[in-house]
């Protein structure tokens, strides 16, 4: 079986970050440089996930902005998996009409890019990532109405990723109406029924909290003081409903708290590789998300360090202890 491959997120030196926010957004090449100068034993990250948002990679790139992104990525001996489509800011997946629109736009352009960065041979594996890109307090107003009009508008998505070669995953997060809960998620993704195009993307920080129902505490697994098996009963339950969908996983830790920064709404913090605090086995918790990888199309894995602090970014020993943990639940899998 073929190893999948070891991949680091550009997205932390964006998201929360720049205009606003406490800290600057940290330029792409300054992040690909920290990915491919770090090593463990030989082994080092075979890529990178990147988000179609500037100053990375404006949604309206033209084509010699892609070739230079492509001999970007090439030149430190990466190639790009998955990418994100800038849905938010002034779009949603339910509400006007013309926010809808907006969402289906963003959608149409990263899959143009995703499909012109594999024709450009940097990009072999890999899906383009949404989110509702509506708060759970919006989706609550009317949840019948307004879960429906996401599927539709993933429906819809879904035939424009079709039509490009491409697959949509929705992440799961608490702070995403109508995607806020395990159940809302596999129900908005039966909703839809387009297992061959949309998927879901599972990220084991934000997945955490889906266990303690942060946002829908009805539909909480756990209780706080929660056991050990009591722990590893709910997780199966979780993972047995959501892995038939999963297309793309994030590696992650978790402290069982929140965070925010910038514009970014409270979801699950995302913790350092070796945090003391993290709550989460996540070699053996990967596991239950990566069996039967294969089959689903998964190919590659990625480490999601969203809204760290800069000096946690720039750190090259940071790099070094999460490619370590990366290897480590790449080794594990079957």
């Amino acid at each position: 079986m073929t190893k999948l491959k070891l991949h680091n997120a550009m997205w932390p030196g964006l998201v929360g970050k720049g205009p606003g926010a406490e800290e600057p957004a940290i330029d792409l090449d300054t992040m690909l440089q920290l990915t491919a100068q770090t090593e463990v034993a030989g082994t080092r990250f075979d890529g990178v996930d990147i988000f179609l948002y500037e100053p990375h990679t404006p949604i309206d790139v033209d084509d010699a902005g892609l070739r230079q992104l492509a001999d970007r990525v090439a030149q430190h001996g990466l190639v790009v998996g998955s990418v994100v489509a800038p849905v938010w800011f002034d779009a949603s997946a339910m509400g006007p009409a013309d926010k809808r629109q907006r969402f289906l736009t963003a959608v149409e352009k990263a899959c143009a890019i995703a499909r012109r960065l594999s024709d450009l041979g940097v990009r072999p594996y890999g899906v383009v990532r949404i989110d509702s890109a509506c708060s759970p307090n919006d989706w609550s107003q009317d949840p019948t109405v307004n879960q429906r009009h996401i599927a539709e508008t993933f429906q819809r998505a879904g035939q424009i990723a079709r039509q490009y070669g491409q697959r949509l995953a929705a992440e799961g997060e608490i702070c995403w109406g109508g995607m806020h809960s395990w159940r809302d998620m596999l129900r908005l993704l039966e909703m839809v029924a387009m297992p061959e195009v949309v998927g879901f993307q599972a990220d084991l920080a934000h997945t955490y909290l889906y266990l303690l129902g942060y946002n829908a505490a009805e539909h909480a697994l756990l209780s706080p003081g929660y056991t050990e098996a009591e722990f590893w009963a709910a997780y199966q339950i979780m993972t047995d409903a959501l892995r038939p969908w999963t297309i793309d996983f994030h590696v992650a830790q978790n402290d069982g708290s929140v965070h925010g920064s910038g514009a970014h709404d409270k979801t699950g913090r995302h913790c350092p590789a070796d945090d003391p605090q993290g709550k989460l086995d996540v070699v053996r918790c990967s596991t239950y998300w990566l069996r039967d990888a294969a089959q689903r199309g998964i190919q590659h894995i990625c480490w999601d360090g969203c809204m760290f602090a800069n000096a946690k970014l720039l750190d090259p020993q940071t790099w070094v202890r999460v490619l370590e943990l990366m290897i480590r639940v790449r080794d594990a899998q079957p």
